[in-house]
């Protein structure tokens, strides 16, 4: 019922391929930035877990 409802709507077919565009937009941004990222930052996120300092106002 959804199916024949949706295919009713004129011009439904390109939302598929909207949606699939903006993912690989997206996705090619993310994979980008990661690759750009400066080494000392890299460290930095990955000691953020093993972190025990406590900054002001933090409980």
């Amino acid at each position: 019922m959804i199916k024949e409802a949706l295919l009713s709507l004129p011009g439904v077919e390109i939302f598929p391929i909207i949606s699939l565009i903006i993912f690989v937009i997206i996705f090619t941004v993310v994979v980008i930035w990661t690759f750009s990222l400066d080494k000392e930052v890299i460290s930095e996120m990955e000691s953020i877990p093993l972190d025990n300092d406590k900054k002001d106002g933090e409980i």
